[in-house]
């Protein structure tokens, strides 16, 4: 059992014939994953070394901080869409169909940081008199 190369396995799985278009990218998108692969294994025992940790902890320690990362970007997508975007916001059901949350939820997914955050990072104040005072 090697178990950096199953990490890595797990975290970069192969495409398998079939799951690329049009086909004959195939063993390009496979040799492509085969070098993210050796680069992922590469940097994760660097990090096993460094840290002197077990590397199944440090790969869930990575998954879940891109986790968090994803999330984040999602509640400052949705703030974006809904106070940022002038007179017409993006509707609720649309949003909630992309986000994987019903309507409702849109709605208490984001909150002033959110919201300042966005300000800051494109320039402007919210466009919304929705904004959270």
């Amino acid at each position: 059992m090697d178990l950096i190369a199953d990490i890595t396995a797990i975290h970069l799985p192969l495409p398998q014939p079939g799951d690329v278009t049009p086909e004959d990218l195939y063993p390009d998108a496979r040799e492509e994953v085969e070098q993210a692969r050796e680069t992922y294994a590469f940097a994760l025992e660097a990090q096993r070394d460094e840290l002197q940790e077990d590397p199944l902890l440090i790969a869930l320690g990575n998954a879940r901080a891109t986790r968090d990362a994803a999330d984040r970007e999602i509640r400052q997508l949705l703030a974006y869409s809904r106070e940022f975007h002038g007179d017409r916001p993006y509707k609720l059901e649309p949003l909630a169909r992309a986000g994987g949350m019903t309507p409702s939820g849109i709605r208490t997914a984001y909150g002033n940081s959110e919201i300042d955050t966005v300000a800051r990072q494109i320039g402007r104040k919210p466009d919304s008199c929705r904004a959270r005072n």
